[in-house]
């Protein structure tokens, strides 16, 4: 179901650099707002998770190839794919494609590993069941 989640951006100036292209770590920003709207589709808030769990999603690493760029007015959509589900971690492959015209065409690809830590602590800790199932679910 959510296996093929997008959301779309639009480029406003601030995201460009003096060019009039985006800047390369706003790609970073775009897939973590992806992410986020991919969570909340799949019903898992993440104030709940901290306040109800007491454990929250951090990102451990991330690759980002660029493809070619995006600027100014730019319409983008950004795709959410679960690559990889471990017990207390989530590999995730993301893509931003440009929409226009002449069909989409892929500006960057990210892989993108978070691990679920404690609160407190900021310790590895195990997803809880409930949000496990929600993810599963969401593949």
């Amino acid at each position: 179901m959510l296996s093929n989640f997008s959301w779309p951006i639009r480029i406003y100036y601030e995201d460009t650099d003096t060019g009039g292209v985006v800047f390369y770590v706003n790609y970073i920003k775009f897939f973590e707002r992806a992410r986020t709207e991919w969570l909340r589709a799949a019903n898992v808030s993440q104030y709940a998770l901290t306040e109800t769990h007491g454990v929250m999603f951090v990102v451990k690493s991330t690759a980002v190839d660029y493809h070619a760029p995006a600027k100014l007015d730019d319409e983008l959509k950004l795709t959410v794919v679960v690559e990889r589900l471990g017990r207390a971690s989530v590999q995730f492959l993301q893509e931003a494609w440009r929409i226009s015209e002449d069909g989409p065409k892929l500006l960057a690809t990210g892989r993108i590993k978070v691990g679920c830590v404690d609160t407190i602590a900021f310790r590895p800790s195990i997803i809880p069941d409930e949000i496990l199932k929600k993810i599963k679910a969401s593949e």
